[in-house]
């Protein structure tokens, strides 16, 4: 029944934050400065009548009150998935096609460099709390500052410069080579080669906070009564680390990898800027700048969606690892 109830409890909380969002996501983009059809009208250089303008504000259900008529079509259009056109950066064409498009290319960079930045950190915090005060903690323990206090978007226009730029090593935009037209390994390769700067970015970015985190969790657990117990039995300093000392220590670690996730989102946004990358982030900037409403609440939703699936996993995770959890 404890299980049950902490399980039931955590969808609870997820779906009530989910129709808050909701809520939020509505009359956040209504209530900003900026007309979606004065701007359609303007990029498209057209001359529409007060009259057209009024038929066009209609189509797109603006001409509604606000409150419930427009909010009441928004809830029911969503919980069926049906997030409306593009009014502006690729009018007429359904939401949910554009977001598929960006978003496969969002998950492969974000997916492989959270992973990469997880694996690294961890294992660089291991080492470096096992053997503290070596020259390998102390190099990693200021590299891991720097990058930490880093913002993502000047470690990218650095790693641009350098890598782009001065030894040309890799393309300075874009996700593929437009121009040539690979197919099979060919493509791939092309691919991965534009996504190295993305990802390199956003793994180094990360990467200090999960080995600081680990660091320090590994030194605590490090102290505690069982480790001593488990040195004076006679079990090898291997066995220590790896079956005592890590296991406990990695559980602040999954919290925060839940909790990173979102700004991991919030990072992309902006190497995704810097480096031209098509993906969901550079899709949410180009409809913030054009106010495109059913493009802003496709992406909004799916970053709250994102950060609230993460989190669920991880309180899901944290009461397998530690059963106290759930009794409390």
């Amino acid at each position: 029944m404890g299980t049950q109830r902490y399980l039931l409890g955590k969808l609870a909380q997820v779906l009530l934050t989910l129709l808050f969002i909701l809520a939020f996501n509505f009359f956040l983009f209504r209530l900003m400065p900026g007309d979606p059809v004065t701007l359609l009208v303007r990029q498209a250089g057209a001359t529409l009548s007060a009259e057209q303008q009024d038929e066009l504000r209609a189509d797109l259900g603006l001409d509604k009150p606000m409150f419930p008529d427009q909010f009441l079509d928004y809830m029911g259009d969503t919980l069926t998935l049906n997030l409306g056109e593009s009014t502006i950066i690729d009018p007429g064409r359904p939401v949910t096609e554009i977001f598929v498009e960006r978003m496969g290319r969002s998950l492969i960079l974000l997916m492989t460099s959270t992973i990469a930045s997880i694996v690294l950190g961890m294992l660089m915090g291991i080492y470096g709390g096992w053997r503290r005060g070596g020259r390998f903690d102390n190099g990693s323990m200021v590299t891991s500052m720097i990058l930490y206090s880093m913002p993502e978007y000047v470690l990218g226009i650095i790693l641009l410069l350098l890598f782009s730029n001065v030894f040309q090593i890799f393309p300075t935009s874009g996700y593929i080579d437009q121009v040539a037209d690979y197919t099979g390994i060919a493509y791939v390769a092309d691919y991965v080669n534009h996504m190295m700067l993305p990802f390199w970015t956003l793994t180094l970015a990360y990467l200090g906070e999960f080995y600081l985190v680990m660091r320090s969790s590994l030194l605590d657990v490090m102290g505690e009564e069982f480790i001593t117990l488990a040195r004076a039995k006679g079990v090898r300093e291997k066995y220590v680390l790896r079956r005592h000392a890590v296991r406990n220590a990695m559980l602040p670690t999954v919290t925060l990898i839940a909790l990173s996730f979102a700004f991991v989102l919030g990072g992309a946004i902006t190497v995704e800027l810097v480096f031209t990358y098509p993906g969901v982030g550079l899709l949410s900037y180009d409809a913030l700048q054009n106010r495109d409403f059913p493009v802003l609440q496709g992406t909004f939703l799916f970053f709250t969606l994102a950060v609230l699936i993460a989190n669920l996993v991880a309180d899901l995770t944290y009461g397998y690892l530690d059963p106290r959890v759930r009794t409390a």
